[in-house]
């Protein structure tokens, strides 16, 4: 075993060891399962062993969530953002060390690792705000005393099945979520992942016990297809949040189904980049770089088709062609490179096939589309020239391969783009907004996310993420897409004395039809007017005696000034 290595020395500071347990039941480590080798895809060799759970350990760590959770659901929601925010700091703490090993042991480069990490933290960030922001609606109610709301209360626990390409993002975009809307989480990391699942745990588990809550709020398995089997057939887990392959989140849908349970589902991938005429190049081509060699083509996100205008094709070509050269090629931890290895031997093997499909389907290898001869799993950066009908293009080869291809009109790049079964990402590189605003409507893109003068992959943590069609139609992370891991119910209120039905049914006396309640509409009507009409006359009766009292006040006042005019007349006359 490699443990001893000098470059691997950090991973005691994140709770690793030469052999670890891979189950993390009711607050405690354990694992009944095989034991499983973590593997460096480098150079495949050996980084520390792992315990796998067992169904036996699943079970009691199932009956333990589900007690945690009827305690954890009655934490009030800010209070429950606390405890995310406390986990996003002792992420902060990590940061470093853990993408080191996001990298050492997925294979993508080393600042792509801690990018990884770093969203996890952002999600953390997210989740606090949202914690004070679970909102209902308060909905007029059509009949007299009556009022509508919604509540949102937790679903009860909600299981995720990662994968490895993001071996902690999307725990991220799920668990801090499902925790700030009152639910435990079940999460099983992806097997070939088991470090990062165990590192990940253990940094949540630390939080859970300083705050004095049980362990069993976050449950954590390394395992393979039997635990996964069991997460999706456990009708204690309301929704099962699922990223991998189409074929089997497939499955994965159709077992939760049977039980009546929710999915929430992150498929695959087959993303264009459009490049218009009128597109600025200089932008477009780092843009394709990233999208089409980041995390050696392993993203769901990846661009694995590019549609350039006829009348540039040649000159992006020529460009792209000329930085495909200068990636560098190596260990994801060294400084400088761009590209690591595939993840495993198998995907190693699944590009040397791949490259021979596409060649008898008639692509033209232009650059790269071999295997680098190492003792790791490394492939040449490829891209190909290849009809977009055929058959490989609608597929989707997890690795560095990009499709190149011509158009000449907008609405021929469109329906290339939406010709395929998946509909995740799209981009579009245009400076004009007749066109990115049609790539953005109705009649534009068909995936869940629709770019413009960025690349496909590269997603923040504010929008929902997710795609159509084959991709599976789930959205996590941002937006409102906390309201999947709550339940809704719509609550009607009587504070009256009667009992009036919605939509006028009258059924029996003490209800009110329709005709009886425009009756009383109108009686009431009629009555206001009445009040109305008496006030308005009561008003002038009054306006009419203060008018009269005014009168008579300025009669007897001038009646007066009369009477000492003529005393003073007399009395002169008199004088005289």
């Amino acid at each position: 075993m490699s443990f001893a290595r000098k470059e691997y020395e950090f991973l005691k500071e994140i709770g690793i060891g030469p052999r670890n347990s891979g189950a993390f039941v009711n607050g405690v480590w354990q694992g009944n399962g095989p034991l499983v080798s973590s593997v460096n895809p480098s150079d495949n060799q050996t980084i520390a062993e792992v315990a796998e759970a067992s169904l036996e350990d699943y079970e009691e760590a199932m009956q333990a969530c589900d007690q945690a959770t009827k305690i954890w659901m009655q934490v009030p929601a800010p209070k429950r953002g606390e405890i995310v925010r406390q986990i996003g700091d002792a992420l902060r703490t990590k940061l470093h060390h853990l993408g080191c090993l996001v990298s050492l042991e997925m294979g993508k480069i080393l600042a792509e690792g801690i990018g990884e990490v770093q969203e996890i933290i952002d999600m953390c960030d997210f989740a606090v705000g949202l914690s004070r922001q679970l909102n209902g609606s308060v909905i007029p109610s059509e009949r007299p005393n009556h009022m509508m709301l919604e509540m949102w209360n937790p679903l009860g626990i909600v299981g995720v099945i990662t994968a490895f390409n993001f071996p902690c993002a999307v725990l991220g975009w799920n668990a801090c979520i499902a925790l700030v809307c009152g639910n435990s989480v079940v999460w099983k990391g992806a097997p070939t992942t088991p470090l990062i699942t165990i590192a990940m745990t253990k940094i949540i588990a630390g939080v859970l016990e300083k705050n004095n809550l049980p362990g069993a709020i976050f449950t954590a398995f390394c395992g393979g297809a039997e635990i996964g089997q069991a997460i999706a057939k456990d009708p204690r887990i309301p929704l099962v949040s699922f990223t991998g392959s189409s074929k089997v989140g497939l499955m994965v849908q159709q077992t939760v189904n049977q039980r009546y349970g929710k999915c929430l589902l992150e498929l695959s991938g087959n993303n264009a980049i459009i490049v218009m005429d009128d597109a600025d190049i200089d932008l477009a081509v780092p843009s394709i770089l990233f999208a089409a060699v980041g995390t050696a083509g392993q993203r769901c996100t990846t661009c694995r088709r590019l549609l350039l205008h006829e009348s540039i094709y040649q000159k992006v070509l020529d460009r792209l062609l000329d930085v495909y050269k200068q990636v560098k090629i190596g260990n994801p931890l060294e400084k400088g490179t761009l590209l690591g290895p595939l993840h495993t031997p198998a995907s190693r093997e699944s590009f040397v096939k791949g490259i021979q499909i596409i060649k008898s389907q008639g692509g033209k290898i232009v650059v790269g589309g071999s295997v680098i001869e190492s003792k790791g799993n490394f492939v040449q950066p490829t891209v190909v020239e290849i009809s977009p009908d055929a058959n490989v293009v609608k597929e989707e080869l997890f690795g560095p391969v990009l499709y190149v291809m011509k158009f000449k009109t907008l609405k021929e790049a469109i329906e290339i783009n939406n010709s395929v079964p998946q509909g995740l990402s799209s981009s579009i590189f245009t400076r004009k907004p007749e066109i990115l605003f049609k790539w953005i409507g109705p009649l534009g893109s068909d995936c869940g996310i629709v770019n413009v003068n960025i690349p496909t992959n590269g997603a923040e943590i504010g929008g929902a993420f997710g795609g159509e069609k084959a991709t599976g139609g789930g959205r996590e992370a941002g937006s409102d897409s906390w309201k999947q891991y709550m339940r809704r119910s719509t609550c009607t209120i009587n504070y009256g004395s009667e009992l009036p039905l919605a939509q006028g049914i009258n059924f029996g006396r003490r209800s009110y039809s329709v005709q009886s309640q425009r009756k009383d509409n109108q009686s009431q009507a009629l009555r206001i007017q009445s009040q109305a009409l008496v006030q308005d006359q009561e008003k002038k009766k009054q306006a009419k005696r203060r008018d009269s009292i005014s009168r008579k006040i300025q009669s007897q006042y001038f009646s007066r000034s009369a009477r000492e005019a003529v005393v003073d007349l007399n009395q002169q006359e008199r004088s005289s």
